[in-house]
C-alpha cells in the first residue's frame, strides 16, 4: 500500500497556504462575529512566511516539514492561533514518521489533538478547533481499521473536520475570546474549527494527487 513522503508534505503546506489565503476574508468575517477579527489575517501571514523559509533551508523529511511550519507559525502568528497550530504541528511531527500510511495519519491527528487540548485547555463541545480535530481523528481511525490507505484517511478526516466545524454553529463558546459573548456566540461557526478543516482538506487534496 502506497505511503506519502516529503513531497506530499511540502505540497500539503503549499496548498494550506493557498487555501488560507483564498479563505482569508471568510476567516476574518467568522472571527469578527465571535472574536477579534484577526484569525484569517494572522494565519495567512504565518503560512505565507513558510515558503521563503523552506527556500532558504529545504526540509528533507515529513517531520522536518511539519516542524518548520510549526516554528514559523509560532514566531510569526499572533493571538492564540500561532501557539495552537504550532503545537498541533510540532506534536504531530513527532508522531507521524517519514513514511505516512493510514496509521501515521491517525498518530499525527491524535498527537495534534492532544497538543491543542493541552495548550488551549479545551475539550470537545466548547466551540474551538478541538471540535474539528476530534471527529477528524475518529474518521481516520475508521479508515485505518478498515485497511484503507493514507489518502483515504486524510479525506475522511477532512470531511469529518468540516462537519465538526459546521456543528460548532449552535454551540455556546466556553473557551477563548468567543466565551465572553456567552449565548451571543450561538449561530456562528468557530473560525479555528473552520481553518482546521481547510488545512486538513489541503492535506487530503495533496494526498490524492501524490
Amino acid at each position: 500500500m502506497s505511503t506519502l513522503g516529503t513531497s506530499w508534505a511540502l505540497d500539503w503546506m503549499n496548498r494550506a497556504a493557498a487555501t488560507i489565503a483564498e479563505h482569508r476574508v471568510e476567516l476574518i468575517t467568522l472571527d469578527r462575529q465571535i472574536g477579534d477579527a484577526d484569525h484569517g489575517e494572522n494565519l495567512d501571514r504565518g503560512f505565507a512566511a513558510v515558503a521563503p523559509k523552506f527556500e532558504a533551508t529545504p526540509p528533507t523529511t515529513v517531520p522536518e516539514v511539519l516542524k518548520g511550519v510549526a516554528s514559523t507559525l509560532m514566531s510569526v502568528v499572533g493571538g492564540a492561533a500561532g501557539p495552537l497550530y504550532g503545537t498541533a504541528l510540532l506534536r504531530g511531527s513527532k508522531a507521524i514518521g517519514e513514511e505516512v500510511d493510514a496509521a501515521a495519519v491517525v498518530a499525527f491527528l491524535a498527537a495534534a489533538l492532544e497538543g491543542v487540548k493541552a495548550r488551549g485547555k479545551a475539550e470537545a463541545g466548547e466551540k474551538t478547533m478541538v471540535d474539528a480535530l476530534t471527529p477528524a481523528l475518529e474518521a481516520a481511525k475508521s479508515v485505518a481499521n478498515a485497511g484503507g490507505d493514507a489518502a483515504a484517511a486524510w479525506d475522511a478526516a477532512a470531511t469529518a473536520a468540516q462537519e465538526g466545524a459546521e456543528a460548532t454553529v449552535p454551540l455556546i463558546a466556553t473557551k477563548g475570546r468567543a466565551s465572553y459573548l456567552g449565548e451571543r456566540a450561538v449561530g456562528h461557526m468557530d473560525p479555528g474549527a473552520r481553518s482546521t478543516a481547510l488545512i486538513l482538506r489541503a492535506a487530503a487534496d495533496a494526498a490524492k494527487d501524490a
